[in-house]
Formats: C-alpha cells, sequence, structure tokens
C-alpha cells in the first residue's frame, strides 16, 4: 500500500492466484480492492471521473461482476443501471444474443424496456479477456437502437486482445496487464 500522500495504485489491490480456474491459468483476483473501502471508492471515483460530462444515459452491467462496478457508477453518473444477464434469469420480456466461448456457447439478454433509441449507454465489466460477453452485450445494446458512449473496465488483459473485438468503440480500463 502506498502512504496517503502518493497516488494510489489500483494494480497493488489486485493479487495473482496462479492455476485458477485451471492449471496454468494466472487468475486477477480483484476482491483485495472489493474489500478494502479506499481502493475501492477510488476505482469508482476514477472511472466516474473518465465519463464525468459524457452524457452517460444508462449504465449497463455485465453479469456478474459488472454489476458491482456498474450500480455505483450508475449512481456517481447520476443515470439509471440496466443488467444485462444470463439466460433465464430476467423476469419480462426479453431480447437475446448467443456468443462462442471457447467450449460451447452462452446467451445473455436484456430487457426489451431497458434501453431507449438513441440514449447514450456505457457498458461496464470487471475484466476485459477476449471480449466475447461484452461483445455480445454492445450487441444487445444496438439491437434496442442504444448509442454505446464507452466501455469501461477496472482491469483489462492486453495480452487476450480483447480490445480488438471491440474496435470502433471507446474502451477504457484502469488497470492493464
Amino acid at each position: 500500500m502506498t502512504s496517503t500522500s502518493e497516488p494510489v495504485r489500483l494494480e497493488d489491490w489486485v493479487r495473482d492466484i496462479p492455476d485458477f480456474p485451471q492449471k496454468g491459468v494466472l487468475f486477477k483476483d480483484i476482491t483485495p480492492l472489493l474489500q478494502d473501502p479506499k481502493a475501492f471508492h477510488i476505482a469508482l471515483d476514477r472511472l466516474a471521473a473518465h465519463y464525468a460530462g459524457a452524457g452517460i444515459e444508462a449504465v449497463v452491467g455485465v453479469e456478474s461482476r459488472g454489476f458491482i462496478f456498474g450500480a455505483p457508477l450508475a449512481y456517481l453518473l447520476n443515470c439509471g443501471f440496466v443488467p444485462v444477464r444470463k439466460f433465464g434469469k430476467l423476469p419480462s420480456n426479453t431480447v437475446s444474443v448467443e456468443y462462442a466461448l471457447e467450449y460451447g456457447t452462452n446467451v445473455v439478454e436484456l430487457h426489451t424496456d431497458a434501453i431507449k433509441p438513441g440514449q447514450r449507454v456505457l457498458i461496464v465489466d470487471d475484466l476485459l479477456a477476449t471480449g466475447g460477453t461484452v461483445s455480445a452485450s454492445i450487441e444487445l445494446v444496438e439491437k434496442m437502437g442504444g448509442h454505446i458512449a464507452g466501455i469501461a473496465f477496472l482491469v483489462e488483459l492486453g495480452f487476450l486482445k480483447g480490445r480488438d473485438r471491440l474496435e470502433g468503440h471507446d474502451v477504457f480500463a484502469l488497470i492493464q496487464y
């Protein structure tokens, strides 16, 4: 931890867990950052500062850790929060997108009344890896007529080249590896 007179390095609050969830993977665990009130507050403030004045009208949080950052960020940006959920988790009418995983596919959904045509939307998730889930979230928002004003992450794993799948969008990450 740095002293109070030095800027806080958020990466100091992310720990490496080797061989999780499988052998050969170095997992970036953000729970220490979430558990520390100062680090969590600073992360949210930095995200909010980046998008202040951008006219964000809704924050879309990607299940499930995108909810952790998305809901308080929507509060800080004075706009609504919209969850993108896995298939079958939303109670009302939905629009869905199927996307490819390393082995198989997954489906994410959005309520059909969650995004209004032309609405400026910020998509938020905890980590950008390959970009599959966030690409599906972009497709959902665009199906509803929303305008992607930005895509924000706490952590980006640059070596997995997920940003390449998001070409043409404003992508911002607080921590990059």
